[in-house]
């Protein structure tokens, strides 16, 4: 009997380590070494390195036709032999030996802890700044004067005042065991078998082995459809069948139409838009797929050749803005000295016109928003709100209770920086009012739409891996509010809607720290600082690509085939026009073309609630469940710019890898799959800045058919009579 307590005090200890979220209780380790050094010289020069790097090639990727994103993965496992081999060989001596600032460059063996804050570093670099995008708009489309000192102060408060959102929020998105982040899972996967002794199987590979050989193979592949045989990138092999045929070509063309057929044997093609297929699971492929046949192969065809909204006027797939004769609109035309719209100008020249498909993406945009908050309201309600209210109770966790062992970041270092940027952010639009035309209130607006929608939508992301885009509305509320004017536009969307996408981003980086038991200060440090050094590379690239590369982005005048096209800006810059210069009255408004498109609004509430009832009639058929409408209407989200070479490429690997390696050789997926997809991102990456550098950027290319990317010319000509277009066939 005088042991039953002691087995009592084991059994509640043992219960309290339980955490309530299986998957997190299944992955995440409950130990923690504090005495683990962190702030070493290896995290400093790998992190800082790996940042630039990134920062750069992908600022670098930005303006190409097939965007490159390089994701943080890559380093993580790339930095993996050269952190043990810094280990190995950099000196162990001791400097200021016996003083109180004694240090050593090589404290021991090289640790997770260091691998995560490297990571964190990388993550800083992933990506890009979204505000490169009012940049482009000014520099390059409307071809306003711009100088380097405000786009710096744009850049840098638009990244940086997520940090002030996501301190405010912390306790609430972090701390708690509810809110579990599950893409957090997956890097904590990946970091622990990275760091698990492993010794190569007979015959096969490790995975560092594995990496550095995709790394090699992607690296003397991309030569091919990046310089010798571009047609790779979009191989459209339907248009060899009828070479003088609209229809045909319309139909097979991977760039310009329904893309039926057509396959890229490119990385970039593939990874460009959609991120690695290698990452997908099966069930939201199946949903994007389904989305994609969905939009391509029924809505678009049927609104097309049934010439709704005068589609035959204008090519079947397309981002560009025309008049209702076909003609490219001439935005110049209708913005007076002041960069505002001139009504009296845009009366006379006529209505802005989008291609059908175009439009017809605006409204599964205005759908997917309203599916999301439907679909979450019935699928995660009730389990959102137990969690959310066990959440504010704040009954910590093994895990919190770990950290309690570390320093806890001060909440006035977050006031200061969020103050800071408020400060910045008033004097940069006050300043530059007549560049950049945001009034103070419109400031406030946008501050108080962050604010409010952060925790909500965070508590979505960090319960249900779900985050509802506010880009529409923002543009919406902005556009009606304050029209005529496209920068004020874009610039209340950064400030609106990134500055919360930003802050849940820092908050999803704050949880991975959590689970890994980093130091919180040295964690705030190492996103303080990355943030800030991708800011400084990430504009010095976007200025110097600016000025380096004639006629960039400026598709009237480069070739078909020209890798910098901008597809990502020319869709931004499209939309400022159309929310911020013509302005949502005189698009989607009694006065403009397309009022009939905010049905969609309804539509996309509705169809949640449809796929529920059936589930509730039909219990017993599992796959209803799956059906996610918001996934499946936000499919082609990305079209434009993305193409549906880049959707068909990418469904089939990503099919490939999540059901038929995944289910048939799950080892060999669970120990390479990430891995994979980490080196084919560095070798493209690797190889493409060398090619420009070398050949590209001194205009050497080679003109043969190989590299008439996707030979398919006709599908983007108008098919109505009496509408010409510049080398299509006359229709009468």
């Amino acid at each position: 009997m005088a042991e039953l307590p002691v087995n009592m005090a084991a059994a509640n200890e043992a219960d309290e380590d339980l955490c309530p979220i299986k998957e997190v209780d299944m992955t995440v380790p409950k130990t923690d070494d504090p005495t683990t050094p962190v702030l070493t010289f290896r995290m400093w020069f790998l992190g800082i390195t790996s940042c630039v790097l990134l920062s750069f090639v992908n600022q670098f990727f930005w303006y190409r036709t097939e965007p490159l994103t390089i994701s943080s993965t890559a380093v993580q496992i790339a930095v993996v032999p050269i952190g043990h081999l810094m280990a190995k060989t950099i000196t162990k001596r001791l400097f200021f030996e016996g003083t109180r600032w004694e240090f050593t460059l090589n404290p021991g063996p090289f640790n997770i802890k260091e691998h995560v804050l490297i990571t964190i570093f990388a993550n800083a670099g992933a990506g890009s700044v979204y505000a490169t995008h009012i940049l482009s708009a000014v520099k390059l489309y409307y071809k306003r004067p711009l100088s380097f000192f405000p786009a710096l102060l744009i850049m840098a408060t638009t990244q940086m005042l997520g940090f002030g959102w996501a301190g405010i929020f912390r306790k609430h998105l972090v701390e708690p065991a509810e809110m579990w982040w599950p893409g957090s899972l997956v890097q904590v996967s990946l970091f622990r078998a990275l760091h698990e002794k492993e010794t190569r199987p007979k015959g096969g590979t490790t995975r560092i082995q594995f990496f550095l050989i995709a790394l090699v193979f992607s690296f003397a592949y991309y030569i091919f459809p990046g310089y010798l045989f571009q047609m790779l990138s979009s191989f459209s092999w339907i248009c060899w069948l009828a070479p003088k045929s609209i229809l045909v070509q319309q139909l097979g063309s991977g760039m310009r139409g329904l893309g039926i057929g057509a396959l890229g044997f490119d990385w970039t093609t593939i990874s460009s838009y959609l991120g690695s297929p290698l990452a997908s699971p099966w069930f939201a492929t199946a949903n994007v797929a389904a989305g994609f046949v969905l939009v391509m192969y029924l809505m678009t065809p049927l609104t097309y050749w049934f010439n709704v909204y005068n589609a035959k006027n204008f090519p079947i797939f397309s981002s560009s803005l025309f008049t209702l004769n076909g003609t490219k609109y001439n935005t110049e035309g209708v913005i007076n000295s002041h960069f505002q719209l001139d009504i009296a100008a845009y009366n006379q020249y006529g209505q802005l016109h989008l291609s059908t498909f175009f439009a017809m993406t605006y409204g599964l945009g205005f759908a997917g928003l309203t599916a999301t908050l439907v679909h979450v309201f019935l699928f995660h309600g009730r389990e959102m709100w137990n969690r959310s209210r066990e959440a504010l109770k704040h009954k910590p966790d093994v895990h919190t209770r770990l950290m309690k062992s570390y320093k806890q970041v001060p909440m006035w270092w977050f006031h200061v920086v969020l103050v800071a940027n408020m400060v910045l952010i008033f004097f940069t639009c006050q300043h530059y009012l007549e560049t950049f035309q945001l009034p103070w209130w419109g400031i406030l607006l946008a501050f108080a739409i962050a604010l409010g929608f952060t925790l909500p939508i965070g508590i979505i992301s960090a319960t249900t891996n779900q985050q509802p885009g506010l880009n529409v509305i923002t543009e919406y509320i902005i556009g009606y509010l304050y029209p005529g004017r496209p920068v004020a536009n874009m610039l209340f969307k950064v400030y609106g809607y990134i500055s919360m996408s930003q802050a849940l981003s820092f908050v999803y980086d704050f949880k991975l720290g959590h689970y890994m038991k980093i130091p919180p200060r040295a964690m705030f440090m190492a996103q303080m600082l990355g943030t800030f050094i991708s800011i400084i590379i990430y504009t010095i690239t976007a200025w110097w690509l600016m000025d380096t590369i004639p006629n960039l982005c400026d598709i009237s005048v480069l070739p078909d085939n020209s890798p910098w096209q901008c597809p990502m800006d020319r869709v931004f810059y499209d939309a400022s026009v159309i929310w911020g210069l013509i302005a949502p009255l005189r698009i989607f408004g009694p006065l403009g073309v397309y009022p009939n498109v905010n049905w969609f609004f309804l539509g996309g509430a509705i169809a949640p609630v449809l796929v529920w009832l059936a589930h509730k009639a039909f219990p017993k058929q599992k796959w209803i469940s799956h059906i996610h409408m918001p996934v499946l209407l936000g499919a082609t989200a990305m079209m434009p710019p993305a193409s549906s070479v880049n959707y068909t490429s990418w469904l089939i690997l990503a099919f490939l890898s999540g059901y038929v390696v995944y289910r048939r050789w799950p080892h060999l997926w669970e120990r390479y799959n990430y891995v994979l997809s980490g080196g084919l991102d560095a070798g493209t990456a690797f190889i493409a800045i060398l090619l420009f550098l070398a050949i590209q950027s001194k205009d050497i290319n080679i003109d043969w058919w190989g590299n008439n990317t996707d030979g398919c010319p006709l599908a983007a000509c108008p098919t109505a009579p009496g509408i010409s277009a510049k080398g299509c066939p006359a229709i009468f």
